[in-house]
């Protein structure tokens, strides 16, 4: 358990050090593409850290173990509407555009309703267990993505005062630095995640628990890094745009492929769960809609409502 431990701690560290090249590469490669900030966090940056997410909860519904894969999806849209949001409203008040409330975030709370419509199977029940993420519904998932990727793409295009803002940087440099900030967030992630679930096994926690909060923490842990690390630097619309980014490619793109590739029956998540992810998102969009800003206090209350749902969820453990 030691060693186990002292590899968390490496992983957190490289994910830090991931995010922080990530940033400036993407910041200045938004620059000289002239796209907008947002729409490099929406794609390229939120794509790249659901990564560890992809790859987490594919290879679980592969091994037969669902309960990881749709836990994981869960516990990260969870965490990063309240958690990472939170977190990165406290470092640095989170300055949201009108274009952004008003027709980005909505993507993220549409695929929320997806998410739980694909969970239920058309049956409005408390209780899901039993209940499949089918084929028919990673196809529906699917096309959602490809609708929301079309959209953002459309409206690329920066405005001049935004990309002032970044400091000069060959495209190339760029690139290697968005590339080896993600190897860093991806390979720190699964070092972390690997050796905080054997922690947890070892302890006897339950498979459904451990995917909605070491597993799911440990993927986010790219999307947190990030978007604090964004944050702080001033870069607010990336920041933002990571997080939603993130949730729309997490629900539609990550468990759409997984149950086009394996159907998945729900066990340990519960009707609780999915209405969180819901709540979560809905309380981010609520927040930004008064000011056009998430305040510090207002990250203070996200933050606290995310360790209130983890304390309920361990008490069920």
């Amino acid at each position: 358990m030691i060693l186990d431990i002292i590899i968390v701690i490496i992983g957190i560290s490289v994910v830090l050090a991931g995010a922080d090249r990530l940033t400036e590469g993407a910041s200045a490669l938004a620059r000289r593409l002239h796209v907008s900030e947002i729409v490099i966090g929406l794609t390229i940056v939120a794509a790249g850290t659901s990564a560890p997410e992809l790859f987490v909860s594919l290879v679980s519904a592969l091994k037969g173990t669902p309960d990881l894969a749709v836990g994981n999806v869960v516990g990260s849209n969870i965490m990063n509407a309240m958690l990472i949001v939170g977190c990165a409203a406290m470092v640095a008040p989170m300055v949201i555009s009108r274009s952004t409330v008003h027709k980005d975030i909505p993507f993220a709370v549409i695929a929320s309703v997806l998410l739980v419509l694909a969970c239920i199977d058309g049956q409005l029940s408390w209780t899901i267990t039993g209940h499949t993420i089918g084929r028919l519904d990673g196809v529906m998932l699917l096309v959602g993505y490809v609708l929301f990727m079309y959209y953002t793409l459309k409206h690329a295009k920066a405005d001049d005062s935004e990309t002032a803002q970044v400091k000069a940087q060959s495209v190339w440099l760029s690139i290697i630095y968005v590339v080896v900030g993600l190897a860093a967030l991806v390979f720190g992630s699964d070092w972390f995640v690997g050796a905080a679930s054997r922690i947890a096994t070892s302890l006897g926690v339950g498979e459904s628990v451990i995917g909605l909060t070491i597993v799911a923490g440990g993927t986010s842990l790219p999307e947190l890094a990030t978007s604090v690390v964004a944050a702080r630097k001033g870069r607010s619309a990336m920041a933002i745009g990571n997080v939603i980014g993130s949730n729309v490619f997490n629900v539609l793109m990550i468990l759409g492929v997984t149950a086009l590739i394996c159907p998945m029956q729900i066990n340990g998540i519960t009707m609780i769960d999915l209405l969180m992810t819901l709540v979560s998102v809905a309380l981010v969009w609520f927040f930004a809609r008064t000011r056009y800003t998430v305040a510090r206090w207002e990250g203070g209350v996200l933050t606290a409502g995310f360790l209130g749902y983890m304390a309920w969820l361990l008490s069920q453990a």
